[in-house]
C-alpha cells in the first residue's frame, strides 16, 4: 500500500494492440499517436514500447523535442506544425516532420529557405473544418510547397476523418471522395485512417495510418468493444480500500447526501478522486472492481476518495484493490456512465498518480 493509486502500464497490452493494427493495417505503414502524453500512458515510456511502429507522432513541437531528448531517432510528426521562425529551427534541428495546414506556415517555410531540412505533410481539409487547406485552396498550397528552394526533403499528403469513429459512412465516403478528386494524379504518399479508420467498414487506401486510442486497447466505436476487435487495455487505474464503514439503513454516504443505504449496508472507501482523473460526472451506481468484484458506486465523487456499496461482499477491507478502469472493466464502459469519452478519461489521469510499468 506505499501507492494508494497508480496507474499500471501493461507494456506486452500495448505491444500486442500495435500488432493487432499492423495486421488490420496491411501494408500501410503505422504512426503511434503518443500526443496528450500517450493517452495519459508516458509519452516516452509509450515511444520506447513501441519502437515497432514506423514512426510517431505528437501534437505540439515540446512532445516532439521530449521524444528526442530520450534518444528517439524514429521519425515523429508534429501534427500541428509550427507557427514561428524559432520553433521552425527547433523543429529542424530535431529532424522533426512538419505538418503544413496554413499558409502562415507556408509562408515561414519560404522566409526561412531551408524547406530541405524537412518532411512535410501537406494536409487537405475534407469536412472536418478544423486543420488544413479546403480543396479549393489545395492546388495553390500544393504549388507553393513545390516551388520552395530548396525543395522538402518529402512530401506526402494528409487529412483526417470526422466521423469514422460514428460509422457515419455517408460523411466518411464523402471525405474520402473529396481527397481522392483533390490529389487525383499525384504520386505521393497519403495518411488518411485514424484507430476508427483502421478498424472501420471502409477502406481510406493510405500508405500511413496514425492509430491513437487503439493503441491503448480502447475501441473508437460505440458499438464494438476493444474485446471484439482483439485489443487489450493498457491502462489498469487501481487503488486502494482505506476504510471500511457500515452505514445503518436510511444514513447518507458523501457530500450532498446523494446516496441513502436502502438496507444496513456496508461501504467501502477508496483512495481516487477527481483529483486524479475520476471524473465527478461518474454518478451512484458506476461499477468499480473491489476485490475483483463488480460493486457500485455509493454518492459523489470527491477529491481524494469515493464510496462503493460492498455490501454482501467477503474479504472488503483496508488495502483491498479497487479497480477504476482498465483490466475487468473497460474505460469505454465507465466512460459512457461519465457522459464523456474513454479518450477523455485516459488523459484526465492527474500528475499525481504515478504510472507503472508492468
Amino acid at each position: 500500500m506505499s501507492r494508494l493509486i497508480r496507474a499500471v502500464i501493461d507494456i506486452q497490452a500495448l505491444r500486442h494492440n500495435l500488432n493487432v493494427i499492423r495486421a488490420r493495417a496491411g501494408r500501410a505503414k503505422v504512426i503511434a499517436v503518443v500526443k496528450a502524453n500517450a493517452y495519459g500512458h508516458g509519452l516516452v515510456g509509450a515511444a520506447l514500447s513501441l519502437r515497432g511502429a514506423d514512426a510517431y507522432a505528437v501534437a505540439r513541437l515540446e512532445e516532439g523535442l521530449a521524444l528526442r531528448a530520450a534518444g528517439l531517432s524514429k521519425r515523429i510528426v508534429l501534427l500541428e506544425g509550427v507557427f514561428t521562425a524559432a520553433q521552425l529551427e527547433d523543429a529542424a534541428d530535431e529532424r522533426l516532420d512538419l505538418v503544413v495546414h496554413d499558409a502562415c506556415q507556408i509562408e515561414l517555410l519560404e522566409r526561412a529557405g531551408n524547406a530541405d531540412r524537412f518532411a512535410l505533410w501537406l494536409k487537405l481539409d475534407t469536412g472536418m473544418h478544423r486543420l488544413g487547406f479546403a480543396p479549393r485552396e489545395f492546388a495553390a498550397a500544393l504549388a507553393r510547397i513545390r516551388a520552395l528552394s530548396p525543395a522538402p526533403r518529402e512530401l506526402r499528403l494528409m487529412t483526417h476523418l470526422a466521423c469514422a469513429n460514428e460509422r457515419n459512412e455517408r460523411i466518411t465516403g464523402e471525405q474520402l471522395l473529396r481527397f481522392r478528386d483533390a490529389t487525383r494524379g499525384l504520386d505521393y504518399e497519403t495518411s488518411i485512417a485514424n484507430s476508427a479508420g483502421v478498424f472501420g467498414n471502409f477502406a481510406p487506401g493510405c500508405q500511413w495510418v496514425r492509430p491513437g486510442l487503439a493503441l491503448y486497447g480502447a475501441s473508437p466505436f460505440e458499438d464494438v468493444s476493444a474485446a471484439q476487435l482483439g485489443l487489450k487495455p493498457v491502462m489498469t487505474l487501481t487503488s486502494s480500500v482505506i476504510a471500511v464503514r457500515r452505514v445503518p439503513r436510511g444514513e447518507c454516504v458523501g457530500y450532498g447526501s446523494d446516496w441513502t443505504a436502502a438496507r444496513d449496508s456496508q461501504v467501502a472507501i477508496v483512495a481516487a478522486g477527481y483529483g486524479d482523473g475520476v471524473h465527478r460526472s461518474l454518478g451512484a451506481g458506476s461499477p468499480v472492481l473491489v476485490n475483483g468484484q463488480r460493486a457500485a458506486l455509493a454518492g459523489r465523487i470527491s477529491m481524494d476518495m469515493l464510496a462503493v456499496d460492498v455490501t454482501g461482499f467477503t474479504a472488503v477491507q483496508v488495502g483491498s484493490p479497487a479497480v477504476l478502469w482498465g483490466e475487468g472493466l473497460p474505460v469505454e464502459e465507465v466512460a459512457r456512465r461519465a457522459g464523456t469519452i474513454a479518450y477523455e478519461l485516459l488523459c484526465s489521469v492527474s500528475q499525481r498518480v504515478p504510472l507503472e510499468p508492468r
